[in-house]
């Protein structure tokens, strides 16, 4: 266990839970190279379940170390790098069953304009962000929309500018929030799904937004000046 990353990510996420008045945990997502060991001391589900499932268990306090076997969903392993797109996935044939769109065609390149992971993956470990002894890739926070709101001035508070998100009918917590962000470097939202609605708790009020780990420590600092500066001003009731 490696103590100081660990202290780090708790201080990280008491930060962003206090100040932003979240109504959950923010999660950390590590993904696992090919050649690299698991941490230690994150449990293996008893049954196989779907990536965003463990994002919305995690929320809550559960922590998962999740080899590939474990991944039930295979359009989720595929967009984080574990297997390739099957073919009923990659055809728009398996998500034209949603019935959102006109035709498997729609279906095929809302599907292919998808970012993959630029690298095979073996597995995650996702866990609360207060738990994680390791750097995450991403963290993801599920939340209202007032409280999604923030990222978008912690992303520009340098800069300034728009901020872009890449979102789309589906998929959510594999794609938006954990694929892209990792494989761009750049923040992105989700909306939900129908997937990730059905076999969830996600909220008929909440969205998620994924942040690649390596910005969490610039936006903590500029949060911690929102909460002086910005925030006493704005009305967040709600």
């Amino acid at each position: 266990m490696n103590d100081s990353v660990l202290a780090r990510n708790n201080e990280y996420s008491k930060k962003f839970r206090e100040i932003l008045e979240l109504r959950s945990e923010p999660v950390a997502v590590k993904l696992i190279k090919e050649g690299e060991a698991f941490p230690s001391g994150y449990p293996v589900p008893d049954k196989p379940i779907t990536h965003c499932q463990t994002l919305m268990r995690a929320r809550y306090g559960e922590s998962f170390m999740m080899p590939a076997e474990m991944h039930v969903c295979p359009t989720g392993a595929a967009f984080i790098g574990i297997i390739t797109m099957p073919e009923n996935v990659a055809s728009g044939e398996f998500h034209f069953t949603f019935g959102v769109m006109d035709s498997v065609e729609a279906v095929k390149r809302t599907i292919g304009e998808g970012t993959t992971v630029p690298y095979r993956t073996i597995g995650t470990v996702v866990c609360p962000l207060r738990d994680a002894d390791f750097e995450p890739d991403v963290v993801i926070f599920v939340d209202i929309p007032e409280r999604i709101y923030w990222f978008a001035p912690l992303c520009t508070a340098h800069t300034g500018g728009r901020v872009v998100y890449r979102t789309s009918a589906f998929p959510s917590a594999c794609l938006a929030v954990t694929s892209i962000p990792v494989a761009t470097g750049i923040p992105n939202l989700s909306v939900g799904c129908p997937g990730s609605r059905n076999t969830t708790d996600l909220k008929t009020d909440e969205l998620m937004i994924g942040i690649p780990g390596a910005l969490i420590p610039d936006m903590v600092r500029t949060l911690e000046r929102y909460a002086k500066d910005a925030l006493p001003h704005v009305n967040r009731k709600g």
